[in-house]
């Protein structure tokens, strides 16, 4: 099967080994592993959840794969998505980011990043961002069968996208926050057969 083929399938793709895993995860060496190692796993340092939340950001209309590739770069560009750095950044720093070719330089996305991490750091009075996203987890998890049984959103990411606007946090709209939940484990987006389902402990397989 091409890569083509399995971009245009929606249930599980088994490996010769006889692991499935969505059609995505088997695009290319660098899905598979973050799928096999870290997506759906439970996330709860600030550092960690603020790189997450804003790389998200940077996908909107673009492709994951491609925010993976320059990860590296943007943790290097960010300095490790700390807040309380971030939160210092000002019009000289926005310029270097914009001049940097490791990164996704659109303006809005990296301002959004400061501005997410003044955000965090105002949190932390109310229990900080973990404790902050986290009050989101729903009471059930989704069991799809296939991709198209996924939503794009749910009520709890609606709530959340609102929460974060009001917190001072930008591009968090619910997609985003969706795409966030089941990054970090709080739903279980694994299709129903797939190796990795169940696997970050916060809900039964």
């Amino acid at each position: 099967m091409t890569s083509t083929q399995m971009a245009n399938d929606t249930r599980l793709v088994y490996d010769a080994t006889g692991l499935g895993r969505p059609a995505w995860a088997m695009t290319s060496p660098l899905l598979k592993e973050y799928y096999d190692t870290e997506w759906g796993m439970p996330v709860h340092e600030e550092s960690a959840l603020l790189e997450r939340l804003c790389l998200e950001g940077f996908q909107a209309g673009l492709s994951w794969e491609l925010v993976l590739r320059k990860r590296d770069a943007f943790r290097t560009a960010f300095v490790g998505f700390d807040a309380d750095l971030l939160a210092s950044f000002g019009e000289e720093e926005v310029e270097r980011l914009m001049n940097n070719p490791g990164i996704i330089r659109n303006r809005l996305k990296i301002n959004a990043v400061l501005a997410n991490a003044r955000a965090t750091v105002a949190l932390r009075e109310q229990g900080g961002l973990d404790e902050f996203l986290w009050s989101f987890l729903p009471e059930e998890t989704i069991a799809p069968e296939s991709e198209e049984d996924i939503p794009k959103y749910t009520k709890e990411a609606l709530d959340m996208s609102k929460a974060l606007k009001k917190a001072g946090f930008k591009f968090v709209g619910p997609v985003t926050c969706f795409s966030l939940m089941t990054a970090i484990g709080m739903v279980d987006a694994h299709l129903l057969g797939s190796h990795r389902r169940g696997s970050s402990g916060v809900w039964s397989a």
